[in-house]
């Protein structure tokens, strides 16, 4: 191995390749095809629940599958979990570690401390879904026990290193997705499939809001943008050309997404990702290896193409293009771009301008520009080829040839005989990837010569010979002699590497036992292989409760939390607001007009008045640390915290936790009051009543606060939607503000206007455009001691401000049922009222 390559695998590991399984096949095929390690979900607790997943009875073969093929199988148990799931959750966790997986890929904080109980070593990875995009991140993953972290998938290749080089020796090993299917919302912040129809993306059902199609509505008026109506559908990435930039910022794994895509796409980005890698790490200089890596990305842009494509691009690795990451004009799969429609004979249809080959027996598409209607295609039975243009054949039958026009746009969807090639990389019985050895053979004269294999992780096996070794009348077994006998390792799962020879010269035997001997010692290093780790368990049950706490934190009557998104709803709230006020601005800047406004008020009241919470914004990344000095500037009473940032940043400060912290069980809840000093926490949005129910139950209620009436924030994203389509701009540096000159909504396919808001990062919010209300069952909760009750206003005008909190005051006091304001705000409010995820039982379609 070169300088170069050691000098990264000395400080970051040895780098691995990480393929998604969502079967039998696509293990294999991950296997096959040069996969160090695959992450697979079971039928429960996964955020792939579409896929096939594997179930608690396949993991102890599957584990002695990989290991044996010296391959690490990593468990997504990603989603988050319920109270009442936590003893289920630790039983399968333990059926887990007994198997022998390696790991567990974990979103839930409480998980991880579930996990620390039940076992001290067991290592667990932080998923994407906890959105770690800081240093800070990735020092409350190692709090919780984390052995490793995956980023966030819009962290950007120098970001990487920033928080590599703020963090020092302090550093986790480094996660980061390469290629696959992009989020537009920040993994573990998308509520929209929740909002929309009750199937949370943090419970593994995301419905894929994202990849349907959008009208762009700005000041009143819909903006025409052709064929772009698939505003919030990222390219697929492709991050070949930047691994070897990756691994100099010090990401470890590389991770391949697709986990719900065919054993096929498997084996074709495993592959070649193996080949980028090891190029990569086997290059002279940090130059040649980039030079290398954009050879190989142009030299596999074909298959790249045809195993799973809506476009492919680096998507936030260099940086955020929004008008780049977006093409919007479809949102589906749709391989190479053959060529255009000039013209149609009967059953034959002209194609100019081509780009890839074709071949009889190859699938196309025909694209008209409406990727949400039925699109013609089918299977081409003869090819000619004229100059530069090509004569299709169709059977006629079986083409809708109404989606068949000129200047349709020809795309390549299938292509048989790759698939058949692909299919044999993984055929079953047969071993197509070897992982390499090296061997070692000592002994003297009279003594039995011993051949020693070890394969780099740990394993060694040797075997003795069962004779002594004799003087040779010839040469002997030197190097060359040794190699070529011993390196036939057939259909084993290894591959001769080096062969160290410390053989004294002019010895031999006979070729039988030198056979005999590799035989004997491979399958004996395979057999230590398949045995895989075993982690310590703790005896005994294991311990799901938590400490209580006397006297509780709060003794307050119930209260109404109004939340703000401007300064004229500050002005409506203060004089209505009975204790605290939260407040969460577009402008940072607005938070000292806030407070200036919030302590003249409190001096006219003689020093009494609400206390004015501020809310930095949802995310926070390297080098935005000024939004937070600014806004500290203000001096805020209190802090509502989102992510590890701003815990680490407000340290010693009033703090109370939002929902993005996605607490959902009292174990999370635990950590983040007790170990980071929160005095409250806001429920997950994910929770039903029975679930907020179970969760007040077993912690105290006192700690928490559930938002009662809100429009849901469904998308939130890096995706900048006022750049990329009402500008000529890429970013913040040349957009022109458009967010601060126009009002915006997304309209979807049933009409509705969905209010769209930038921050001061210039991350998009969407939010839903029917408000959500679980007025019916505040009083339950407050009879379970729960004491701030959150009502997040959006763009409602003074009048509907006063009469909302007035109307939630009246609830709390008992002289309104919930039924009453959910009728009320039905009948009166422009946008519409759902109960939204608050209620009970079916949690299906919206109400």
């Amino acid at each position: 191995m070169t300088d170069f390559a050691t000098s990264h695998n000395e400080s970051m590991h040895v780098p691995e390749l990480l393929a998604p399984a969502g079967s039998w096949a696509c293990a294999r095929a991950a296997v096959e095809n040069g996969a160090d390690a695959i992450y697979f979900g079971l039928d429960r607790f996964n955020a792939r629940m579409r896929a096939d997943n594997f179930t608690l009875e396949d993991l102890p073969e599957l584990m002695r599958y990989l290991h044996g093929r010296g391959v690490r199988g990593y468990l997504a148990f990603n989603t988050l979990v319920f109270t009442g799931e936590l003893e289920d959750a630790a039983q399968f966790l333990k059926s887990a570690i007994e198997a022998g997986v390696d790991a567990a890929i974990v979103q839930d904080a409480g998980l991880c401390r579930l996990i620390r109980r039940i076992s001290p070593d067991f290592p667990i990875h932080a998923s994407t879904q906890m959105t770690v995009t800081s240093a800070a991140g990735v020092e409350l993953a190692r709090e919780l026990g984390a052995s490793l972290v995956v980023l966030a998938r819009e962290c950007a290749v120098g970001e990487i290193a920033k928080i590599r080089a703020e963090l020092g020796e302090r550093a986790l090993p480094i996660e980061a997705f390469v290629h696959g299917a992009l989020c537009v919302a920040y993994s573990g912040q998308c509520l929209t499939s929740e909002a929309l129809g009750g199937r949370s993306a943090n419970r593994g059902e995301c419905a894929q809001a994202c990849r349907l199609p959008y009208e762009l509505v700005a000041d009143g008026e819909t903006v025409p943008l052709g064929r772009k109506r698939y505003l919030l559908s990222p390219q697929d990435l492709a991050g070949m050309e930047l691994v070897p930039e990756l691994l100099r910022a010090g990401v470890v794994s590389f991770k391949i997404e697709g986990r719900l895509k065919t054993p096929e796409y498997v084996a074709s980005i495993t592959r070649i990702y193996r080949e980028a890698l090891d190029a990569a790490l086997s290059a002279d200089t940090p130059e040649a290896a980039d030079a290398r890596a954009v050879q190989l990305r142009k030299a596999h842009a074909y298959e790249l193409e045809m195993a799973f494509s809506r476009g492919l691009y680096t998507g936030w690795m260099r940086g955020t293009d929004n008008r780049a990451l977006v093409h919007a004009e479809y949102p589906k799969k749709r391989g190479v771009r053959l060529g255009t429609v000039r013209e149609i004979r009967g059953a034959r249809v002209c194609v100019s301008g081509c780009e890839a080959p074709i071949e009889q027996g190859d699938g196309v598409l025909f694209d008209l520009g409406l990727p949400e209607a039925e699109e013609a295609g089918g299977f081409v039975t003869d090819v000619e080829r004229r100059g530069g243009e090509l004569w299709l054949t169709f059977h006629y039958p079986s083409l809708r040839w109404g989606g068949v026009r000129v200047g349709a746009v020809v795309w390549k969807t299938s292509d048989p005989a790759l698939e058949k090639r692909l299919r044999a990389s993984f055929a079953e019985g047969q071993t197509h990837f070897q992982r390499p050895v090296k061997m070692r053979v000592e002994g003297a004269m009279g003594q039995p010569m011993r051949l020693i294999v070890s394969d780099g992780k740990g394993h060694e096996a040797s075997e003795a010979s069962t004779m002594p070794l004799e003087a040779s009348r010839n040469t002997g077994l030197d190097s060359e002699r040794l190699t070529a006998q011993l390196s036939r390792l057939g259909g084993s799962p290894f591959r001769m590497e080096a062969l160290d020879n410390a053989l004294d010269a002019g010895l031999m035997l006979p070729v039988s036992e030198l056979n005999r001997m590799r035989r004997a010692v491979v399958e004996r290093l395979a057999a230590m292989c398949e045995t895989g780790p075993r982690w310590t368990l703790n005896e005994g049950d294991v311990d799901l409760k938590i400490a209580r706490v006397a006297p509780p934190l709060f003794r307050e009557a119930p209260l109404i939390v109004p939340m703000v998104r401007d300064l004229a709803q500050l002005d409506v709230v203060l004089p209505l607001a009975k204790g605290d006020i939260y407040a969460e601005f577009e402008n940072h800047l607005d938070y000292g007009k806030a407070m200036d406004k919030v302590r003249a008020y409190r001096a006219g009241k003689g020093g009494e008045g609400p206390l004015f919470w501020a809310a930095p914004p949802r995310v926070f990344k390297q080098g935005e640390d000024w939004i937070l000095r600014i806004m500290a500037e203000a001096e805020p009473d209190g802090w509502l915290v989102r992510n590890a940032e701003h815990i680490r940043a407000f340290a010693g400060k009033r703090l109370r936790g939002d929902y993005s912290l996605n607490v959902a069980n009292p174990l999370a809840a635990e950590f983040f009051i007790r170990e980071k000093g929160l005095e409250g926490l806001t429920a997950s949005c994910d929770l039903n009543v029975e679930q907020l129910t179970d969760l007040l139950s077993a912690a105290p209620a006192d700690w928490f606060e559930v938002t009662l009436h809100q429009h849901m924030p469904m998308f939130h994203m890096e995706h900048c939607v006022f750049c990329a389509f009402l500008s000529e701009g890429h970013d913040y540096r040349d957009c022109g503000r458009p967010c601060e000159k126009h009002r915006v909504y997304l309209r979807d396919r049933t009409g509705a206007e969905h209010y769209l808001r930038a921050d001061a990062g210039c991350r998009n919010t969407l939010f839903n455009a029917r408000a959500q209300t679980g007025a019916d069952y505040a009083r339950h909760f407050a009879s379970l001691g729960l004491r701030r009750f959150r009502v997040e206003f959006l763009e409602e005008s003074a009048e509907e401000i006063a009469r909302t909190l007035n109307r939630y005051e009246r609830l709390l006091a008992g002289t309104l049922e919930g039924v009453d304001i959910w009728r009320e705000f039905k009948l009166l409010s422009q946008l519409g009222v759902t109960r939204g995820t608050l209620r009970s039982g079916n949690r299906g379609g919206l109400t």
